[in-house]
């Protein structure tokens, strides 16, 4: 096991919030607590998505060599989000890490991704997230 590579699930409200899970459940339970019924689900080509009949699902398919797809035409992806954020997952990760420690470097990737904010400017979302109140200067 400590060579293999754990599964990472991950999920992205369009517009909001980063959630990655290091799991080896199924996903289905994992969505149906997160997702609210009816919403649109956008994915990759991996047949457990089609057996969520409580959403609606559109897919882009890495067979034919497709990662995202702008269906309006406005420059923006609408289907799949995820495949950009499986990409800088992958780049922050590239040394390679333990096992026991993965949760908590996908914790902070995943605090980082939606504080929206990088360098300097983390420090005021770090320090409301650590202490119950910021201290005010004397």
């Amino acid at each position: 096991m400590e060579k293999e590579k754990p599964p990472i699930f991950g999920m992205v409200e369009r517009g909001g919030a980063l959630h990655l899970l290091v799991r080896q459940v199924t996903i289905k339970p994992l969505i149906l607590a997160s997702v609210a019924r009816g919403s649109l689900i956008n994915t990759d080509e991996y047949a457990i998505y089609g057996r969520l009949p409580e959403f609606g699902h559109k897919t882009v398919h890495h067979g034919r060599g497709e990662y995202a797809r702008d269906e309006d035409g406005d420059g923006f992806c609408e289907v799949n989000t995820m495949e950009g954020i499986w990409s800088l997952l992958r780049s922050w990760l590239h040394r390679g890490i333990s096992q026991e420690k993965l949760p908590y470097y996908l914790a902070l990737f995943e605090f980082v991704h939606n504080a929206r904010c990088r360098g300097k400017a983390l420090l005021s979302p770090l320090l409301a997230a650590l202490l119950p109140t910021t201290p005010k200067p004397d």
